[in-house]
């Protein structure tokens, strides 16, 4: 009797619609259903760096191999950008009416002073841990945290003690990525939080490809991406922000005022000749940059989720940006966004 049922949770187990897997650091979701898969590497960013949907890569992915991308982890999957999001204005920020100067000679934060900061500096780091891997009836998931207050060179850097947790789950094919920061510090900690997903289509080249963008607002950029203070109605960049060509675009602009359904979530798509890319943000994204600048090799499009505008830190203490976010002493800021193929 033992051993029919142990066979009988095993064949269960086989056929699934949903697993998780450790495969040598590299954890796997996969819809056995919607015969879809997902790649994190904890270990390296805990970047969800693969999706593949009946085989496709729908995140762009130019390595021959897992090995590959360990061995030159550059931009590709969804990268996670923390402690700030895009480009600072300075090798500084403010928080709480303060300025906090980074220490580039820390070698924390890359670029040389006088630079622009960028992303932050976390997109490759190794600390996170597995809190949990597990797959039920109904989804798959990881769960990963990051005690950003145990690492002295990043306090340097930004000193606020919190602690990071990101959740990958696949459900009905689609990913949603949850994450969950904890401010531990006694003072307010400035929030400016962001993901750097790459997405392609495979059944037609860019030219071919048209998307959505669903904000009101345009943020005028300086020459440095970094935003002037100055907007427009989106429909003065895009005449047709619902529904426009990538052919002729280099794209890496800023976006707010999000257009939201009831729930208060904001979708933006990419579309090829069958197949699309939903991408739909929670509530407390603020703001979307969007990234295709084109030419040789640049066949991809990134749809950012963004807690607050590039620079909102900054751009917060000159008066010209309102909604920077904060999470209050001993209080958690927790938002989502999923990605959703269809027509492979």
């Amino acid at each position: 009797m033992k051993l029919t049922l142990l066979l009988l949770a095993s064949l269960a187990s086989a056929f699934a619609q949903y697993s998780v897997q450790n495969d040598n650091g590299i954890v796997r979701l996969t819809d056995r259903r919607a015969d879809t898969v997902v790649s994190i590497m904890p270990a390296l960013g805990n970047n969800a760096f693969r999706m593949t949907v009946k085989g496709k890569d729908i995140l762009q992915y130019p390595y021959k191999s897992d090995d590959d991308f360990r061995a030159h982890p550059n931009f590709a999957g969804i990268p996670f950008l923390w402690p700030w999001a895009n480009r600072l204005d300075d090798t500084a920020f403010y928080a709480n009416g303060k300025k906090y100067n980074l220490n580039m000679d820390l070698g924390v934060v890359q670029g040389r002073p006088g630079s622009h900061p960028l992303h932050g500096f976390l997109v490759t780091a190794n600390q996170w841990q597995i809190v949990e891997a597990k797959a039920d009836t109904t989804s798959a998931w990881v769960t990963s945290r990051l005690e950003f207050y145990k690492q002295p060179n990043w306090m340097a850097e930004f000193p606020f003690a919190h602690t990071v947790e990101i959740t990958y789950r696949l459900k009905d094919g689609a990913l949603e990525a949850s994450v969950k920061v904890e401010n531990m510090s006694n003072e307010p900690m400035p929030l400016s939080i962001g993901f750097h997903p790459y997405f392609q289509l495979t059944d037609s080249p860019r030219d071919e490809w048209t998307f959505g963008i669903a904000a009101k607002t345009y943020w005028v950029l300086a020459p440095d991406k970094i935003p002037t203070g100055a907007t427009r109605p989106i429909e003065e960049f895009l005449p047709k922000p619902q529904g426009s060509a990538l052919k002729g675009l280099s794209l890496d602009d800023v976006f707010s005022d999000l257009i939201r359904d009831a729930s208060g979530k904001s979708t933006m798509w990419v579309k090829g000749k069958s197949q699309r890319i939903d991408v739909t943000f929670g509530p407390k994204y603020k703001a979307v940059v969007v990234y295709s600048p084109g030419g040789p090799n640049n066949d991809f499009i990134c749809f950012e989720p963004m807690a607050g505008i590039t620079d909102s830190m900054n751009l917060a203490q000159k008066g010209l940006y309102k909604e920077l976010q904060y999470v209050a002493p001993g209080q958690k800021w927790q938002e989502s966004f999923a990605i959703k193929p269809s027509g492979f």
